[in-house]
């Protein structure tokens, strides 16, 4: 039975690539998947926030999901974001993951109706648990409020993982709220991922796995030597690796992240097709995407 948990390191929301009349482009997304778990990262998480994942319909998520694994990609390093806003759709989804094999799946709360209460969302996942009914069910819950409008409450957190503790294994934290992060490590057993290397020093000292983070897009090598750096040496060890990864987040968070990495992929590969993302998102500049690429490389070291 998958137990979902990763080695420690770090997880990339892996950008989702599209051609010019906006389908997805599999060979860049394949490529892409298999560049960054061969340069640092321990898992993919596709079709997260940076992966576009509410302008992606269930099929396409399916079918590139088919793709990766038939071009040898291991379901086992995956953790495909699943929720939508309707048990219906997040059931169907998170059971073609599970079925294909991927070590777990990452689902936000339902999102369309705010301000609903706590017993509200934990009835909800329940209910998604008992409709997918899978005996390798892993749940990473996915908590983003400044994005989804919906959070999911560390009292939320905590009754759902000690129901369920082995299905409701661990939580991706975007808040960038460290008091909540905080409190979701001290969470016996659950697993928590910093959504951002920014706190990853911090978090790894209260016992985080690693984290999962936007710009392991670009600097996954970087991130990933930090956390070894971090576990062979120790936080001393780690803290110059740490603040370098933290100073290219911060110059890549200064633009939009998911149209930024795109741009600097697309003159980086030199395929133009990165540049694309999907309505309403608007690309990047060309000039923009220069300059970004030339503050990028004194810490990439490219």
């Amino acid at each position: 039975m998958q137990t979902g948990r990763l080695p420690k390191g770090v997880v990339a929301p892996n950008l989702t690539p599209f051609n010019n009349d906006l389908s997805i482009a599999t060979d860049l997304y394949v490529s892409h998947a298999k560049h960054l778990l061969q340069n640092g990262c321990v898992g993919l998480a596709p079709f997260g926030t940076t992966g576009e994942a509410l302008s992606v319909g269930i099929d396409e998520r399916i079918t590139v999901l088919e793709k990766m694994v038939d071009a040898g990609i291991d379901p086992a390093q995956l953790i495909p974001g699943t929720g939508l806003t309707n048990i219906t759709d997040t059931e169907r989804l998170s059971r073609a993951c599970v079925e294909l094999g991927c070590a777990a799946v990452m689902t936000l709360p339902p999102f369309y109706i705010k301000s609903v209460p706590n017993q509200g969302l934990v009835d909800y996942f329940i209910r998604l648990i008992d409709e997918i009914n899978h005996p390798d069910l892993k749940i990473y819950l996915y908590h983003i409020p400044q994005v989804a409008g919906v959070g999911i409450p560390v009292d939320v957190v905590k009754t759902l993982h000690q129901q369920f503790p082995n299905i409701i294994i661990g939580i991706k934290d975007s808040s960038g709220d460290w008091d909540n992060t905080e409190a979701l490590l001290e969470i016996s057993s659950l697993i928590v991922y910093p959504g951002s290397e920014l706190p990853l020093i911090d978090a790894l000292d209260l016992g985080a796995n690693g984290c999962i983070s936007a710009t392991a897009n670009l600097n996954s090598t970087a991130i990933a030597s930090t956390i070894n750096q971090y576990f062979n040496d120790g936080r001393e060890g780690a803290l110059q690796a740490h603040e370098q990864v933290k100073t290219f987040r911060q110059q890549v968070q200064a633009y939009d992240l998911i149209a930024a990495q795109k741009q600097v992929l697309a003159i980086e590969t030199g395929d133009p097709r990165w540049v694309n993302v999907r309505p309403p998102l608007l690309a990047m500049s060309g000039s923009q995407g220069r300059e970004l690429k030339t503050k990028l490389s004194e810490f990439k070291g490219s």
